[in-house]
């Protein structure tokens, strides 16, 4: 039976949830070009894979932070895989922002924490971490007590890992970057040396360029 991981990784580039796209980058918000891109509100649309990954999340909760009491998705990828977490687990669900809304009551968080409450975080992917630290700070001031973060997709930036490390927020993940490109190289959809120059994006994805990448069809 195959692993969660690398399982998960081969349903999300069959529903092209995971873009690899080296010849026309794409260009992130933090201005970085990259020849990958995930788009994982495209699961929504695929009911085996939004069930693998409710039930996967669900079980890794239970099993991992026993103790929680909501559930709180980060706005706004993963407003409805919280949702569809805690309608599992029967617990309340919020979801939080990284910013306040510009008109109305300017909420951070959409739902009800009690101060005292065990908060376990939705992410959908984590990448260089900041939305998540800045959701994990909203929940604490507001008195949730974070038990840890759960994300579907991890892209393994050092720069991430230390901030979650520092802020002491643990973090459990279905999927990550490594699993990923194993998993396209083994389904031929890139070649080794495709797969070192996703690597080399990966160690300085502020300083990458396209170089020589073939994708296979």
């Amino acid at each position: 039976m195959k692993k969660l991981d690398t399982l998960l990784a081969e349903k999300l580039m069959q529903i092209n949830a995971i873009k690899l796209q080296p010849d026309s980058p794409f260009s992130w918000a933090t201005g970085w070009q990259s020849p990958i891109y995930t788009d994982l509100r495209m699961t929504l649309s695929y009911p085996e894979v939004r069930n693998l990954i409710k039930v996967e999340m669900a079980r890794l909760i239970m099993e991992n932070y026993g103790g929680a009491e909501v559930v709180a998705g980060i706005a706004t990828g993963a407003i409805a895989h919280g949702a569809l977490v805690a309608d599992s687990l029967a617990l309340p669900m919020v979801y939080v922002r990284s910013t306040p809304k510009d008109h109305g009551l300017e909420n951070l968080i959409e739902g009800d924490i009690q101060p005292g409450q065990k908060v376990v975080l939705i992410e959908d992917q984590l990448s260089t971490g900041n939305n998540c630290l800045k959701c994990l700070n909203t929940v604490r001031e507001a008195g949730g007590i974070v038990l840890g973060v759960v994300v579907i997709f991890d892209y393994q930036f050092s720069r991430a890992a230390k901030g979650l490390k520092r802020a002491k927020l643990p973090i459990i993940t279905l999927t990550d970057f490594e699993t990923m490109l194993d998993v396209a190289i083994d389904s031929g959809r890139i070649t080794p040396a495709d797969a070192e120059n996703l690597r080399l994006w990966h160690q300085d994805p502020e300083g990458w360029a396209p170089a020589g990448f073939n994708a296979v069809d």
